[in-house]
């Protein structure tokens, strides 16, 4: 179980699946850092605007 050698060979298919997902998870932890960083200006601004 536990033997180096022994892991199953994932397809191609499996693969490319897990760098779309991999990808996809960077780009919205990004963008989510990102929001975070800018929601206290929005609240500002919207403190400001009303």
């Amino acid at each position: 179980m536990f033997a180096p050698g022994q892991e199953p060979q994932l397809s191609k298919e499996e693969i490319k699946a897990g760098e779309i997902e991999a990808c996809q998870t960077i780009k919205m932890t990004a963008l989510g850092g990102f929001l975070l960083y800018l929601s206290p200006f929005a609240v500002d601004f919207v403190r400001k605007f009303l």
